[in-house]
């Protein structure tokens, strides 16, 4: 019973920043990769961010230098921090993993229930 709740999301103006988390419970949350996306309407979802169980980091281009991605073992959460926003961020951001299973190829994949930014200009 995998379950990723997100939280941090709203308005905000172009130039500011805003700070999302993703708490996961029901899996082994320091050996998976997190993901960040976002989708805008009318775009395709898009992989904004990861980070693998040893703190390895990769970014999109839109993002990079821009967003940052953490995450708490402890705490069982993965953070996103957003600087320097521009209305083109405007999106609902989603958290995802895929755990791996036994019986699968390419295990399960979960989804948080998106968190929506929208930066005004």
């Amino acid at each position: 019973q995998v379950q990723l709740v997100e939280s941090g999301g709203g308005v905000v103006q172009a130039g500011g920043s805003l700070r999302l988390s993703c708490a996961a419970s029901g899996l082994i949350f320091s050996t998976n990769t997190m993901n960040w996306y976002r989708q805008a309407p009318g775009k395709q979802r898009e992989l904004v961010a990861l980070i693998t169980k040893d703190g390895s980091t990769n970014y999109a281009d839109s993002v990079k230098g821009r967003f940052t991605i953490s995450r708490d073992n402890a705490k069982n959460t993965v953070s996103l921090q957003m600087n320097s926003l521009s209305p083109e961020d405007t999106a609902v951001y989603i958290c995802h993993v895929n755990v791996p299973d036994i019986y699968s190829m390419i295990g399960h994949n979960y989804w948080g229930q998106g968190t929506q930014v929208t930066v005004s200009s």
